[in-house]
This record gives C-alpha cells, sequence and structure tokens, in this order.
C-alpha cells in the first residue's frame, strides 16, 4: 500500500501542459508510485453524448433520433475537430501531434462504420436500434478517455516519464469481462515505482458503467481501481478547492478550505449537485477504507481536502451551498391514515427518471422537492392525476439552500439560520433538520438563493472569525 490512485477531470485536462511539470514531474523527475485515471478533454463528452447542463445533442442523441445520416455524421466530424484541437493545444512535438491525430482518426473512423453497419443491421424487421443504445453510449464514450489517456501519454513520455498507456475501452476486444477481470487484465504487470499508469476513466465491462451511473462512470472506475489495488490514499485532482462555498457568490476573501470532512458530508454535497465524489464511487473506498483527498490541480503545494469515515473533533459548519429545485405537491383529503400515496408518487418519480433532493410530509400532503427538467415533471403529473383524479397537484419553482457539517449537534443551526434570512429580509418557504445533524436545509423562492448563502455563510463564518479574533486579542492582553 505504497502507491495512490489519481483521477484528473475534463477540465484540467485541457490544460495537460500546465501540468506535467508541477502534478507528474518535481523538479525535472518523474513521480512515480501513483496512477492516473483521466477523463476526457473538457467538452469532449458533451459532443459525444449530450451537453451535461444545456442538453444540446450530441452524436449519441442524434444516432438515437436520426431521422437522416447526416446529424450524427456531422456531429461525429465535429468531435473528431474538437479532439484534434485539444490535443494540438497541449503537445508541441509535431510527431507526438502526428501520433495523436492519427489515433483520433482510427477511433472516429471505427466508430463511424460501425454505427453504420448497426444501422444497416437494424434496416432489418428482427432487430431493433432500441436493444443496442446502451452499447452504443458506452462505444462512444470511449472514445473521448482512449484520447486523451493516449495524449497524456504522449506528452509524458516526450519529458522522460516511463509512461503507460492503460485502455481499459474495450476497443475491437473479443468477448465481455467483468470489470474486476478488466482492471486486473489492464494492470497486470505494471510496477506504478518504476512506471506511470495512465488509464482511462471508461471501462468496458458486462455490467456496462453507463446503465447504472452514467456520467459517473470514471470515478467508478477511479474508486474500483484503488479498492482493488490497496491504494494508500484515493486522489482526485479538480481545478478548485473544496470550499465553505462559492466564491463568487460569497467573495474569495471569505470562503475556507474544507481541509478535512467525512463521506457523509460528501454525499450531502453530491445531493445538492456539489459533487466531490460520485456517491457510489464514495461507498466503495469507503468500505476498502481507503481516504479520498481533492486537492486544487494548479495549487500543488496545498495538502487539499481529506475526506474519510472518521467523525468531527467539535460540532461545526463545513458549507454552505444551494441547488435550483422543483417542488411536486399532492394534496388529497383522502390520504389522512391511507397507506399507499407514498409509494405510488415514488414509483412515478422513479419511473420517469426524476432525481429526489428532499421530501417532507403531513396528514394528507406529499411535498417532493426535484432536480428535473419540467418536461419530466408534467409526465410525473400526468402519472399521478390517472391515478388520484381528486388530488390537487401543484408545482413551483424554488432553491433549496443547505448547511452541511459533520456534527451541527448543539448549534441552533435551524433558528440562526433563520434569524439570520429575517435580518437580511428573505422569506423562507420552509426549512427542516433531521435527527442526524449533518443538514439543514431551507427551501426558499429561487431569486433569493444566492443571497441566502452569503447570508448564512455570514452568519455561521464571520462570526467564528469574529469570535477568533477575540480569543486572540485576548491572548495577546
Amino acid at each position: 500500500m505504497t502507491h495512490t490512485v489519481e483521477k484528473i477531470g475534463g477540465t484540467s485536462m485541457s490544460r495537460l501542459a500546465d501540468l506535467r511539470d508541477t502534478l507528474f514531474l518535481k523538479d525535472g523527475e518523474a513521480r512515480y508510485g501513483r496512477v492516473f485515471v483521466v477523463s476526457a478533454f473538457g467538452g469532449i463528452t458533451n459532443l459525444l453524448l449530450e451537453h451535461k447542463k444545456t442538453g444540446e445533442d450530441g452524436v449519441y442523441a442524434r444516432f438515437a433520433n436520426a431521422e437522416d445520416d447526416h446529424g450524427w455524421h456531422e456531429a461525429l466530424s465535429r468531435v473528431s475537430d474538437a479532439m484534434i484541437e485539444a490535443h494540438e493545444a497541449v503537445l508541441d512535438h509535431p510527431g507526438d501531434i502526428e501520433q495523436a491525430t492519427n489515433f483520433v482518426q482510427e477511433r472516429i473512423e471505427g466508430a463511424r462504420n460501425c454505427l453504420i453497419d448497426l444501422q444497416r443491421l437494424c434496416s432489418y424487421g428482427h432487430f431493433r436500434l432500441n436493444a443496442h443504445l446502451l452499447h452504443i453510449r458506452e462505444l462512444l464514450s470511449g472514445l473521448g478517455e482512449a484520447h486523451s489517456a493516449h495524449v497524456a501519454v504522449l506528452l509524458l513520455q516526450r519529458a522522460g516519464v516511463n509512461a503507460r498507456l492503460v485502455d481499459l475501452t474495450g476497443w475491437r476486444d473479443d468477448g465481455e469481462v467483468t470489470l474486476q477481470e478488466r482492471l486486473d487484465r489492464g494492470m497486470e504487470g505494471i510496477d506504478p515505482e518504476t512506471e506511470m499508469p495512465i488509464v482511462t476513466g471508461y471501462a468496458q465491462c458486462r455490467e456496462g458503467l453507463m446503465r447504472e451511473f452514467d456520467r459517473g462512470y470514471s470515478e467508478v472506475t477511479f474508486s474500483e481501481l484503488a479498492a482493488q489495488t490497496g491504494a494508500r490514499e484515493a486522489i482526485i485532482h479538480k481545478e478548485f478547492h473544496l470550499s465553505s462555498a462559492d466564491p463568487k457568490i460569497v467573495g474569495e476573501d471569505k470562503v475556507r478550505k474544507l481541509g478535512r470532512t467525512n463521506y457523509d458530508v460528501a454525499d450531502q454535497m453530491a445531493n445538492l449537485g456539489m459533487e466531490a465524489i460520485h456517491p457510489s464511487a464514495a461507498k466503495t473506498l469507503r468500505q476498502a477504507n481507503v481516504p479520498l483527498r481533492v486537492t486544487n490541480a494548479f495549487d500543488p503545494g496545498d495538502p487539499g481536502t481529506l475526506i474519510d469515515d472518521q467523525p468531527a473533533d467539535a460540532p461545526g459548519v463545513e458549507i454552505v451551498t444551494g441547488l435550483d429545485v422543483i417542488a411536486l405537491e399532492v394534496f388529497e383529503q383522502d390520504m389522512v391514515g391511507v397507506k399507499g400515496y407514498d409509494a405510488s408518487i415514488l414509483d412515478a418519480l422513479t419511473r420517469h427518471n426524476v432525481r429526489i433532493v428532499s421530501k417532507v410530509s403531513n396528514a394528507n400532503t406529499v411535498t417532493h422537492y426535484v432536480d428535473t427538467s419540467l418536461k419530466s415533471l408534467r409526465r410525473v403529473e400526468a402519472d399521478l392525476a390517472e391515478r388520484y383524479p381528486h388530488a390537487e397537484i401543484k408545482t413551483r419553482k424554488l432553491s433549496l439552500v443547505s448547511v452541511v457539517g459533520r456534527d451541527l449537534s448543539g448549534l441552533s443551526v435551524l433558528q440562526r439560520g433563520l434569524e439570520s434570512f429575517a435580518q437580511a429580509g428573505i422569506y423562507s418557504v420552509g426549512a427542516s433538520q433531521g435527527p442526524r445533524n449533518v443538514d439543514t436545509q431551507y427551501i426558499l423562492e429561487r431569486d433569493d438563493m444566492a443571497k441566502a448563502i452569503k447570508s448564512l455563510h455570514d452568519a455561521f463564518f464571520d462570526e467564528e472569525k469574529a469570535a477568533g479574533d477575540k480569543a486572540k486579542v485576548a491572548l495577546v492582553a
């Protein structure tokens, strides 16, 4: 247990040349004993699948909904151009650029021919395209990570690093293997003490990572590799530090780096879209007793934030964050004392793949705060209206702001938060705190979210700073 397994995200990969001399090398010498799992260059997976934030169609979406061939062919060509542009920005040797470009052309045209053959096959009545869509999504996803890993190896080898590409994408492989077998085969014969493995974030396997984790697959590969190889530590390199709030909202001078927290807090962060790591990946590391460190890739001298399974030494607020949500409220007078309503609502939400962030209920009303599109929620409403024709079903755009910490006991977070809102002129639609004492949630109008985050951050962190300043004055006196 002397090596680490480290992951680099897409945005950081796009600045790979900046990281070479700080992250991979030290004083010009390779820093071995480390295994790197890489994501595709920034924006490439959006072009291959669909844009993560806007939903704009990529190659996959255009192919799946194709009325003609032109849309997805053009989209695939755009991916090729974007990949070449990405590696031309980080490689400076003409020979390396040529190798990377040839790699892109070979993979892109191979994928294009595969999709053409599949379309031709599905033109016969016995074959249905829908049965192959998940495999297509996985095939396309692997193109991005294979490219970025190949480019990273070229860059490092040019700098004198004994780097090795570990391609887990299953390109042109025969047969299916489990994820464990795929990782074992990829790492077979590799000694991290003398070489630096660069591993693709996507791993083709029998389980099908996209089926359960979709765009979170690279962190699942990363965590499984760390657990399976008995890593001393798992490290995620981001382009920022994990901090007490969004610095754009509360100010660069006011935020604090977390420094230390636990997997319980990481789960709350993921639930609110402030994802340090995918919850399933965190579970794997937690069960394997592998601590996770999240660092700023561009601040190499800072140890970042350590995430493990240890409780806090003392109660304290660690993070204030928020998320836009939609409230789905189901009111039915006959709900009192009757079982089944809650299960039916959950079933409708699950059927339409709606993510639940939080929930409250009383005698005749169940309200779910969800993170989804209005289009998906309209389908849920239609199902529930058919099931409960006399129910009043309402939706409302709101925001959910949460105060999070390993231990909030005895801090009166709920009361103090509402007091800070009153002073700032913010109206809270609702508020709640569970007995586990790791988070307190406030429901607000959407326009008030940023103002509420700043108000809460000032209430809990400025007060702490003021108390610390008073203690220092007293000590000097």
